[in-house]
């Protein structure tokens, strides 16, 4: 059984967008679709609605078949250490995802997909999701189908955004990732914008991808899958 290869990217904002530019473009020479990874508001004041190239360019991945992911709100702790949805209760949770969601309809990025920021979310903000329309939920070591309450487990090998970056963590990412393609796993890449302007982390990534398909894993991006049709009597 060959691996399912799913590669996301996050962080993408005004000063990360061509170095994401650059990496789609790599993929798109492999064949590989991306899942892209949203957060209406980043530090430094970003809003994505003030942004109209980055809008544009998400919303033209998407055209050509990536992903968009809503991945928070602000990204900011709502305690110290901890990552925005990882502590809230479902009331607070409820209220960020409402005025993400807002803001993902007005610039036409709107999703039913849900990744936390550190791919860490509460047992509140988990039950918060299906009252927002939210289909699926993607953690640290699960895909969620929120309608179905039915887990699949695949672990997350990441870089930057609460992921390590080193040199030695970039190897074992890229030994990671060909073991779980030698096994034909669900092999979940991830990497921010940011550490993709940067030589090694961007060539970990690649080197991964690039032995995932050599160990004849195939490109998927996260997803939700409807119910199948009922048959006619």
């Amino acid at each position: 059984m060959n691996a399912e290869l799913i590669v996301s990217v996050s962080g993408i904002r005004d000063t990360t967008r061509d170095a994401a530019i650059e990496f789609a473009g790599e993929m798109d020479a492999r064949n590989v679709r991306l899942s892209l990874l949203v957060a209406p508001r980043l530090k430094g004041k970003y809003r994505l609605v003030d942004d109209p190239a980055t809008q544009s360019w998400l919303r033209g991945r998407r055209l050509e078949g990536d992903a968009i992911v809503l991945h928070g709100y602000d990204q900011a702790a709502t305690k110290a250490r901890r990552a925005e949805f990882a502590d809230l209760p479902r009331h607070e949770a409820t209220l960020r995802l409402k005025a993400a969601d807002r803001v993902m309809e007005r610039v036409q990025l709107r999703t039913r997909l849900f990744a936390a920021p550190r791919w860490d979310a509460s047992s509140g903000a988990l039950a918060a999701l299906p009252g927002v329309g939210f289909r699926m939920a993607f953690g640290l070591t699960s895909m969620l189908d929120l309608e179905r309450d039915v887990a699949q487990r695949a672990r997350v090998y990441g870089i930057g955004e609460g992921f390590r970056a080193e040199p030695w963590w970039c190897r074992a990412l890229v030994m990671g990732a060909a073991r779980t393609a030698r096994r034909g796993g669900v092999l979940r890449l991830a990497v921010s914008a940011a550490q993709l302007q940067r030589s090694g982390p961007r060539q970990a990534v690649l080197d991964a991808v690039d032995l995932a398909l050599y160990h004849g894993a195939h490109s998927d991006v996260y997803r939700w899958e409807s119910y199948p049709a009922a048959r006619a009597a």
